[in-house]
């Protein structure tokens, strides 16, 4: 079962709902920035109910406790419930039978895009042979899609369009996360300064992400802004004590390119103008072990010249200290 969150940002409404839902199952895994799974066949022994009417009460406890509307999926698997969570809608619960019939009913005609792990560029490619839907890809040669998108990945996917979910809910799994702070001295009003200091943070992050072999699949970004209303015009930002925006990533990475392409579209989305910012946190989430994640493959030698670059960097800092290599823009 996946139920996500739909009112309430990811700090505010999923540790109510873990805590929530932990009183229905001991089996709770998150998945932030707004969604959980849960195991239920333990708990459908102990209240007594089947899986819609468990997901009836947790969708009423989550309303009434926290005013949250949850939309609720459950299926023989954590893929197929977070699909059917998303395509059930806030406040509504859809459940996929466990019976192969219902499993492929369920999944004909929806697009690859949808399926886990089926990044961009790989939908993308997909798309541009004729397999835009899940059954199409489900339907097609292991050798065709592994020619497309890669051996490993073309391998999932096709287990994933058949409804092959090799994943279980794991307590706590991704429930880690890491972060990185910058202060400024003094109110910031600069773009540069804001860009600089979002490049320091996804800098560290992916140091640190690599030192511990680990990827993440979501960056949340959290601006703090002054608080000085005697200072504020109307219209001025500082009024509000910061704000926070979480994306999820193509693809799990540790790769700080990656990162500072994605924190750097999360600053501009915000439309800043003139914020005094006081400080800037960003976290890393949905942490799993790099093994386990795939990369798309690309034939793009400036991107596998900035990832060995990478390398030998991450060695000169653990030789030399954390300061031994920077960005220009950093060192500057």
């Amino acid at each position: 079962m996946g139920p996500g969150a739909g009112a309430g940002g990811p700090g505010t409404a999923l540790p109510p709902l873990l805590a929530l839902l932990g009183t229905v199952s001991p089996v709770v895994q998150a998945v932030p920035p707004d969604a959980a799974y849960v195991d239920l066949r333990g708990a459908e022994r102990y209240f007594g109910r089947d899986a819609a009417g468990l997901a009836a009460l947790i969708r009423v406890r989550a309303l009434a406790l926290y005013g949250v509307e949850c939309a609720i999926g459950a299926g023989p698997g954590p893929m197929l419930a977070r699909m059917a969570a998303r395509a059930a809608g806030p406040g509504a619960t859809l459940t996929v039978p466990g019976e192969p019939d219902a499993v492929r009913g369920f999944l004909a005609g929806r697009p690859v895009g949808e399926l886990p792990g089926a990044g961009a560029a790989a939908v993308r490619t997909l798309r541009s042979y004729g397999l835009d839907t899940v059954d199409r890809v489900a339907a097609a040669p292991l050798s065709t899609l592994q020619r497309l998108v890669g051996a490993r990945a073309g391998r999932e996917l096709r287990e994933r369009a058949r409804g092959i979910d090799r994943t279980r809910v794991v307590p706590d799994a991704v429930a880690r996360s890491i972060a990185a702070d910058r202060s400024f001295d003094r109110d910031e009003l600069d773009p540069f300064r804001h860009r600089r200091a979002l490049l320091s943070l996804a800098g560290e992050l992916g140091a640190r992400l690599r030192a511990e072999q680990l990827v993440c699949r979501s960056l949340t970004l959290t601006l703090r802004y002054a608080r000085r209303p005697d200072r504020a015009g109307p219209l001025d930002p500082v009024r509000r004590p910061g704000t926070a925006r979480t994306r999820t990533l193509a693809e799990p990475t540790a790769h700080s390119a990656a990162l500072t392409d994605a924190v750097y579209r999360m600053y501009g989305a915000l439309g800043l103008q003139r914020a005094r910012v006081r400080g800037m946190t960003l976290r890393a989430e949905g942490l799993i072990p790099r093994e386990r994640a795939s990369r798309q493959l690309t034939f793009d030698p400036v991107d596998e010249k900035a990832r060995r670059l990478e390398e030998a960097a991450d060695r000169a800092r653990a030789r030399f200290g954390p300061h031994a290599v920077l960005p220009g823009t950093l060192a500057a």
